[in-house]
């Protein structure tokens, strides 16, 4: 999950190569660098109101291609 690329403090060399690339697609895009936490809490926020959704679940990513293409990925799933 990406909020936790910052959380993770391991020396492994695949979470630091994501943690760059994160970064540098915020520098990119000119987003702030808590973008994807302060979008999760709105919409844990937002869908909490429904019952039919997890919200503890919310997944919230951006995602490079391999053309250099950036998106953003958001996961809303339903409860069982």
């Amino acid at each position: 999950m990406a909020w936790d690329l910052f959380t993770n403090r391991g020396g492994s060399k695949e979470e630091a190569k994501k943690r760059l690339t994160l970064v540098l697609s915020y520098e990119r895009r000119g987003l702030p660098p808590n973008f994807i936490e302060r979008l999760r809490d709105d919409l844990i926020l937002l869908f909490s109101k429904y019952s039919q959704f997890d919200v503890e679940r919310i997944e919230v990513e951006i995602k490079t291609e391999k053309d250099d293409f950036d998106e953003l990925w958001i996961s809303v799933p339903f409860k069982q």
